[in-house]
């Protein structure tokens, strides 16, 4: 019993970063391809930079949002089934 704090800790790790990693590159990806953009046009207005990665965000969130919330639902479950002991 006194490993399972830290089994659920290093799981809930885990999947905090396999479910956030496709979010972050995307707005990585993003992020990259506006500096590219503003770098060569000389445009430094910070809608330009914003409003992009404000949009991939809300889109990735939508596409993934289902996905991410069953994969925390499933493993707050387990880890009370873990728990409790039943």
């Amino acid at each position: 019993m006194g490993e399972l704090p830290a089994t659920l800790t290093r799981e809930g790790f885990m999947l905090l970063s396999s479910t956030a990693g496709p979010i972050i590159g995307a707005l990585l990806l993003v992020g990259l391809c506006v500096g590219i953009f503003q770098a060569a046009t000389q445009i430094n207005d910070p809608a330009v930079g914003f409003l992009p990665r404000f949009a991939v965000a809300v889109l990735a969130v939508w596409l993934l949002g289902g996905w991410v919330l069953e994969r925390y639902a499933t493993f707050f479950s387990h880890s009370l089934e873990r728990m409790t002991g039943k």
